[in-house]
């Protein structure tokens, strides 16, 4: 049985953190994910999840004003938005950490800030994530291509480091998701899904998620991080059918 998370960077997200985590669960979904949930104290969060009974698979670092810091030459800040991003993790049961690289950079400060924030995030059990987004939606991020990111992860090397595939970004580069897929699966630590081209609900757009994702046989929940066109409760049809 495929099952989802929901984004809540995107879905709910007028509500308060607390708030939103419960309708989530109440939705049906099987664990949530965040973008930046640092102004929601911890503890309030982690309280949310037990009572929701789901799990927070992944938060982000904080975007700074580049959209990520980690590639960028001011490593105090970058160090600081990880280690929060950690202790936040840390605090919520959260299993995963997405390192936003930011707009530019240099991929020699990057892969060094991984290996860093990969020693660090060992003891706690958590594992961090990189993700290519696409050039549309994030002119200048630093990495763009699935390929980019296997080889700074391959340099990094680093048992806790692992891709963050979205086929919507996927699909935004023209690029086969099956294919992307399989070329890099023993890289991705977690799926996230949403419309192409427009980051709409998954069961609209050119990707058919239905014939996808039973190819893909994903063991853990797949983020749903698409863009609801109203109310999130309006959108969520696609449940029924993926």
């Amino acid at each position: 049985m495929i099952r989802f998370s929901a984004n809540l960077g995107f879905l709910w997200a007028d509500l308060p953190l607390p708030q939103s985590i419960a309708r989530a669960a109440a939705a049906g979904f099987a664990a949530v994910e965040c973008h930046w949930p640092y102004d929601t104290p911890a503890a309030a969060t982690r309280a949310a999840l037990a009572a929701a009974s789901v799990p927070m698979l992944s938060l982000n670092t904080r975007p700074g004003d580049s959209f990520g810091l980690a590639a960028r030459t001011d490593q105090d800040k970058a160090r600081a938005a990880t280690r929060e991003a950690l202790d936040y993790a840390a605090a919520t049961d959260t299993a995963m950490v997405h390192v936003m690289a930011g707009k530019g950079g240099d991929e020699a400060i990057f892969r060094e800030h991984l290996r860093w924030a990969c020693d660090l995030a060992a003891p706690l059990g958590i594992a961090l994530l990189i993700e290519p987004i696409n050039p549309f939606d994030v002119p200048g991020y630093h990495l763009t291509h699935p390929d980019q990111a296997a080889a700074t992860i391959a340099e990094v090397n680093r048992p806790n480091l692992g891709m963050m595939l979205d086929f919507y970004h996927i699909g935004r580069l023209g690029l086969n998701p099956l294919d992307t897929y399989r070329q890099h699966r023993t890289r991705i630590g977690h799926i996230q899904i949403a419309a192409v081209p427009d980051r709409g609900p998954p069961d609209q757009g050119t990707v058919d998620y239905s014939a996808l994702l039973p190819q893909i046989d994903w063991p853990a929940p797949i983020g749903a991080e698409y863009r609801p066109p109203g109310a999130t409760e309006a959108s969520l049809d696609w449940l029924k059918t993926l």
